[in-house]
């Protein structure tokens, strides 16, 4: 699965690459340069938000929560090509995620929780997706591996991605991630660092077969609320 031309070099992002490339059930492929995800972009160095800049991204969706944001402010705004949204998916504050997901704590769960529990935020994150200019999009959250993780297996779902490519596009995270993240949090220990960047495949696995239980990806979209022109949209933000 893995491919080079996936992989986006802006400095100093550890997890940023692109959703082209991947195999789909039809023997096709998903489009290059349309879906990218990454990490915090409050890590771009000066190189790297050049790189970032001319690279010709349009869109950036940030999914962070407003404290998320105030700690670590995007750099993002000062680029005025570039259109920046922020929608909090993980509902408007960190207390009510809490209280929300109290009883899906499981790693394998977390994707499967969020389809379940933030259907508006998540409705409301893909309608800023759907409206957005064709050219390149990045959607992001913090260490970009779970908020930013079920919005790219949705979309790569949404694309008819076989689920081995869509489990592993998940599961790079933990690669990304894993040795610095080890050398920042130096103040931790290195077990719940290992721990905290783990992506399991068994929570793309559990997410999709909840989706199934709609019929798909599409289907649950539309028992979201997500107008159908909209889902056309993002289909084919993947595929030709």
């Amino acid at each position: 699965m893995y491919d080079p031309k996936r992989i986006l070099d802006f400095p100093a992002l550890l997890n940023a690459r692109d959703l082209g490339g991947y195999p789909t059930i039809d023997g096709s492929r998903t489009r290059y340069r349309s879906l990218l995800r990454s990490d915090d972009l409050a890590q771009l160095t000066t190189a790297g938000l050049e790189a970032f800049s001319n690279y010709g991204i349009e869109t950036v969706v940030d999914l962070r929560w407003p404290e998320e944001i105030a700690a670590s402010p995007t750099p993002i705004q000062a680029l005025k090509h570039i259109r920046y949204e922020q929608v909090s998916l993980l509902t408007p504050t960190t207390k009510e995620w809490r209280v929300r997901r109290a009883e899906d704590k499981a790693k394998e769960l977390w994707n499967r929780a969020m389809l379940e529990k933030v259907r508006e935020e998540l409705r409301e994150v893909l309608s800023v997706m759907a409206s957005a200019s064709s050219g390149p999009l990045l959607f992001h959250c913090m260490a970009g591996k779970d908020r930013t993780g079920v919005i790219a297996a949705l979309m790569l779902a949404l694309a008819d991605a076989v689920p081995e490519a869509i489990a592993y596009d998940y599961t790079v995270s933990t690669e990304n991630l894993r040795e610095p993240y080890l050398k920042r949090y130096t103040d931790f220990d290195p077990a719940e660092v290992i721990d905290a960047v783990q992506c399991p495949e068994a929570g793309i696995h559990n997410m999709l077969a909840y989706l199934e239980k709609f019929g798909g990806a599409q289907a649950y979209l539309e028992e979201i609320g997500v107008p159908g022109v909209h889902i056309e949209r993002l289909r084919a933000r993947l595929r030709d």
